[in-house]
């Protein structure tokens, strides 16, 4: 099995478990692609790797890609993934690491899993975005996996952020911004802002306004099949719009499409872990001392 080792950072955390998980998959004979920042870090730097430059696209060869770090070094790998379908294991070597299946603290359990298929692959949805003036370090990936999101920039002062779903005028938010979450992203930035928890599989995606001025305005979730229509007004003449980790400048009164994007992203989970499992241990939904289970 051909396995593409990829690490957004060099802490320490990331380069021990890093140097582990090569050490794994030489002994078990399996061909190896690494990220070219690793090779620095290996101590046997005598032999012979395939490197990749994480800005390229992933070679065809590969058949599964590790990532290793915390879910920011995932959401960082769909670049380099794009729509190949090529599956992301993520390995967690961060705080929460909600989007990796695997932890630190049981490695080598966790690989004899997966090498023994004892896993099954997520399909997750992307948002894919079109502006009305190009914007070039987002224009070769305008993707997004967790959210695209809406934020004022040098001003205290709201935004108006006008929304069309599928041309049909929806509202005029007064807002510090606006989270357009997909289901994966549900449980990141959207989540933090009041919104609701999909599950992964679900085909919709949340608008949910950061601090509006109006009590009844509300988290709203859309069918996937939706096209989002936005325009943002206010006393500044730019805002600030973010893929995921990604954040751009926009001038105001560019118009910004938001939709499902062609393809999808999949991810590993092992088995004994499971989506609801991961909210109960790691975001404590629904914990109470009643719950003995």
């Amino acid at each position: 099995m051909n396995i593409a080792i990829y690490c957004a950072f060099d802490t320490p955390a990331t380069i021990e478990y890093a140097k582990a998980t090569i050490a794994y998959l030489e002994k078990e004979g399996h061909p190896l692609s690494l990220d070219k920042r690793l090779i620095d870090h290996l101590t046997e730097k005598s032999k012979t790797y395939d490197l990749f430059n994480p800005e390229d696209t992933i070679d065809s060869k590969i058949d599964f890609l590790f990532s290793i770090g915390g879910d920011g070094t995932l959401l960082r790998s769909i670049t380099f993934v794009k729509d190949s379908q090529i599956p992301i294991l993520g390995i967690n070597t961060g705080r929460l690491g909600f989007l990796t299946s695997l932890q630190k603290e049981s490695l080598n359990e966790g690989l004899n899993k997966f090498f023994k298929k004892k896993y099954k692959l997520v399909q997750r949805s992307l948002l894919s975005l079109q502006l009305s003036s190009s914007v070039d370090s987002i224009q070769e990936f305008p993707y997004a996996l967790n959210e695209v999101t809406i934020n004022r920039k040098n001003t205290t002062s709201m935004l108006n952020i006008e929304t069309q779903i599928d041309e049909e005028y929806l509202t005029s938010y007064w807002a510090d911004g606006l989270i357009i979450a997909t289901p994966t992203g549900s449980t990141g930035y959207s989540l933090s802002s009041g919104g609701p928890i999909l599950a992964p599989e679900t085909k919709a995606f949340v608008l949910n306004p950061i601090a509006p001025h109006n009590i009844n305005v509300r988290p709203l979730i859309v069918p996937q099949e939706a096209v989002i229509k936005l325009k943002v007004d206010g006393r500044g003449s730019d805002h600030l719009l973010s893929l995921d980790s990604r954040i751009v400048t926009v001038s105001n009164g560019t118009t910004i499409e938001l939709k499902k994007a062609p393809f999808s992203i999949f991810t590993v989970e092992l088995e004994g872990d499971n989506y609801f499992k991961t909210l109960r241990d790691k975001l404590f939904w629904g914990y109470d001392t009643r719950n003995r289970q």
